[in-house]
């Protein structure tokens, strides 16, 4: 039976300081693709000091550079990981396990998420992170849409779930989720102008209600002290932060 030959790729946008990390946890692959996207620091120099293939370029939507990056890699199946994430040996091991003889379709990657260097298992879900996601695909069973926030995904085939699991690198501190949460709900604004679907803040209030609940106590956020607290409440504040900030963008008479 023929290798299955597979493809990492890594879309960076200014990430000379995690991208060492994650390319080192990706020597098992039979190539590395970094995307570049519009890049000023050292990003790129790092990329080729790993023996990575490059793509250069700016892409305003991520579903575009993401697809351009797929389109770009040669290997029967490709691994999705971004900057900030890094594969065990053990996830290693099960990728080139299951690849071999495997049928088209994709794959579910757990993921282990750090904040700073504490694991915080419980708690993740709507905007503020995820708990498994479809990174392990074969060609052509998986494109990105071109929203602007959380873009939609196409997937073919029949999905399997991996067990080993990915360590995710999402924020250092209480600083950075604050700062994430800042970013993500404006550019969830600036999509619901620009697509003119006008947000209603009672549901942006009711929801500040069952998102807590379901952060902190169906998913058990709880158990993480004050950073499952933080998540829960930002979950909450999330569609409150994007009703404020679109209707601010309404009022200067720009999505931008």
């Amino acid at each position: 039976m023929p290798h299955a030959s597979l493809s990492a790729l890594v879309v960076a946008h200014n990430e000379e300081e995690m991208l060492p990390g994650c390319l080192e946890s990706l020597a098992f692959a039979d190539e590395i693709v970094v995307v570049l996207d519009r890049c000023t620091d050292g990003t790129r120099a790092v990329a080729q000091r790993y023996g990575a293939r490059l793509l250069e370029g700016a892409w305003p939507i991520e579903g575009d550079r993401r697809n351009a990056g797929i389109d770009a890699c040669i290997g029967d199946w490709i691994l999705e990981v971004d900057a900030d994430e890094r594969v065990p040996p053990a996830l290693a091991a099960e990728v080139r396990q299951v690849l071999e003889g495997a049928d088209t379709g994709y794959f579910g990657v757990p993921f282990d998420n750090y904040i700073g260097g504490r694991l915080v298992r419980h708690g993740w879900g709507a905007y503020n992170g995820v708990q498994e996601s479809s990174r392990l695909f074969a060609r052509g069973c998986k494109r990105w849409g071109r929203q602007e926030v959380h873009p939609k995904l196409e997937l073919r085939g029949a999905k399997r779930l991996l067990q080993a699991r990915m360590t995710h690198l999402v924020d250092r501190d209480i600083f950075d989720m604050i700062d994430r949460l800042n970013r993500n709900s404006s550019s969830a604004a600036r999509q619901a102008v620009a697509a003119g679907e006008r947000l209603r803040l009672g549901g942006a209030l009711r929801r500040i209600f069952s998102r807590f609940y379901k952060s902190f106590v169906a998913r058990r956020g709880y158990r993480e002290g004050t950073y499952g607290l933080a998540l829960g409440l930002f979950s909450a504040l999330y569609p409150l932060l994007t009703y404020l900030k679109a209707e601010e963008l309404r009022r200067r008479g720009s999505g931008n």
